[in-house]
């Protein structure tokens, strides 16, 4: 198939979350069943990493795209992604993406994202039709990318190359919707008789991700469970009506890990690589390396568990907070990176303060000691109010640290409960609480603390969590099944449809 893939962000070119890893690792996954592959994504000078390779280069294409009642013009440069022939087509336009940051500065989002997303959604689809890239589909991620389905369809339905191109979008997180005031719509550059509360309008604003729910052929979520909780009014955000309406479309997708990135057989970051086999030999010696580096008692015999997260509500760091003082009275260690809220930040550092031989707090984010925090500590911590899909559960199985997770979204799909029941067959994977409170974070914590003195136990735990197959090879075939699907649909629609 020919498919081309839309973001506001990928690896390596710019980041600000797991989207970016998710749109690289599918394309490159995609690539290698044989598919013919581009991303789309803006250009941000400010945000590429020294020393990039391959380099961005000019594709020698610039085109005017109409933007409200004015226009603005788009350069096309090209790269490749790093490991793979997938190309990179990125969006030149400075004044929308030349900026020290993607979506907001100072907390606040800039006032133009509407114009700047509205801008790029055209200029991809005018790129499809200047480059005659011919796609059979055109893949949205996010509300950022979400108008592109309605341009297809309101639009191109009589271009040629784009008259039966399929349109898909995929929910990350239906937590950002691009909901912007009415008199916005005109920047869409579609007529006003789609701001109707069927189509692109939700509760007197314009909804961009309801838009490319309503205009798709189909509709992804990064997980089954998500995309059953994204149904109910108390995951929908608003939405879920629109949802449930269009539920015949919506398919759960689990994400998957890129082993080019996340394999400690060989992971260039950790002290000595390991495998399943040689789990009982590689972990330790991770582990007292992270104890060292981290500044902690190198104990092989204390549990030490980690949390690599966004500082936030949604990441569970309140409830964390609640139980973590009686947590910390027991024999363990803790190992916290990453950034956030400041009260968060806050929290974690006195932590560190309170309890200086339990507790290594970083703020910030480094790559190579993500990296060392799961291959050194035994559990990992993911105790959130809502997850998508969560990539770091799925990163801690590979890297035999067990996660500890609530029973929501991708974190369900991805980690079996221990009981007598799944270890007698051999299924556990990991430890789950259903209610989000800290006492049922506690008591799972301290249910994983007697796990950890059974070695026996806790060496099964490991070793069926690194069987898992937790790679993007599965989860492309899935997408490519959808991708038919979506493709299908768009070519059985009346060209006036």
């Amino acid at each position: 198939m020919r498919i081309v893939l839309a973001s506001s962000e990928a690896v390596p070119f710019a980041k600000t979350g797991g989207l970016a890893d998710v749109v690289s690792a599918l394309a490159k996954a995609l690539g290698e069943l044989g598919h013919q592959v581009w991303v789309i994504i803006p250009h941000y000078p400010q945000q590429l990493p020294r020393n990039l390779s391959p380099a961005i280069e000019p594709a020698n294409i610039s085109f005017p795209v109409p933007i409200g009642t004015r226009a603005a013009d788009a350069r096309i440069l090209w790269s490749t992604l790093p490991g793979s022939e997938v190309t990179v087509l990125h969006v030149d336009q400075p004044a929308y993406f030349n900026r020290p940051s993607l979506y907001n500065e100072g907390g606040r989002d800039f006032p133009d994202n509407c114009e700047r997303f509205c801008f790029f959604s055209r200029a991809v689809v005018e790129t499809c039709r200047r480059m005659v890239l011919r796609p059979d589909v055109i893949h949205a991620n996010d509300w950022q990318t979400a108008l592109i389905p309605a341009l297809l369809k309101a639009e191109h339905r009589k271009t040629t190359g784009l008259s039966n191109t399929g349109a898909v979008l995929t929910i990350h997180n239906l937590a950002f919707q691009g909901r912007f005031w009415h008199w916005d719509m005109h920047l869409t550059g579609l007529d006003w008789k789609y701001f109707n509360w069927r189509q692109m309008e939700a509760y007197g604003q314009l909804n961009l991700m309801k838009t490319g729910i309503v205009f798709s052929d189909m509709v992804t979520t990064v997980s089954p469970t998500y995309a059953r909780e994204i149904q109910t009014p108390e995951g929908g955000c608003g939405l879920n009506g629109v949802l449930t309406a269009h539920r015949d479309s919506l398919v759960g997708i689990l994400n998957g890990v890129d082993p080019d990135d996340w394999n400690p057989a060989t992971d260039p970051h950790l002290a000595r690589n390991y495998d399943a086999a040689t789990v009982a030999e590689g972990k330790p010696a991770c582990k007292a390396w992270l104890q060292n580096h981290l500044g902690l008692p190198a104990r092989a015999d204390v549990p030490m568990f980690g949390l690599i997260s966004r500082m936030a509500d949604q990441k569970g760091l309140d409830i964390l907070g609640q139980c973590l003082d009686e947590v910390l009275q027991q024999d363990v260690q803790m190992a916290f990176l990453g950034t956030g809220e400041r009260h968060y930040e806050e929290m974690l550092v006195a932590k560190q303060r309170d309890y200086p031989q339990k507790v290594a707090t970083r703020i910030g984010f480094n790559e190579g000691l993500a990296h060392q925090i799961e291959a050194g500590i035994d559990a990992f911590l993911m105790p959130s109010r809502y997850e998508p899909c969560g990539l770091n559960q799925m990163y801690s199985l590979i890297y035999g640290s067990v996660p500890v997770v609530r029973t929501v979204g991708g974190l369900a799909d991805s980690v079996v409960d221990t009981t007598p029941e799944t270890l007698a067959n051999r299924t556990a994977t990991g430890f789950r609480f259903d209610d989000y409170s800290s006492e049922a974070l506690k008591r799972t914590i301290f249910r994983t603390l007697e796990a950890y003195r059974n070695r026996a136990t806790w060496t099964q735990l490991m070793r069926t969590g690194m069987a898992q197959d937790c790679s993007w090879g599965r989860s492309a075939k899935e997408y490519v099944r959808v991708y038919e699907q979506a493709q299908a649909k768009s070519a059985a629609r009346p060209a006036d449809g």
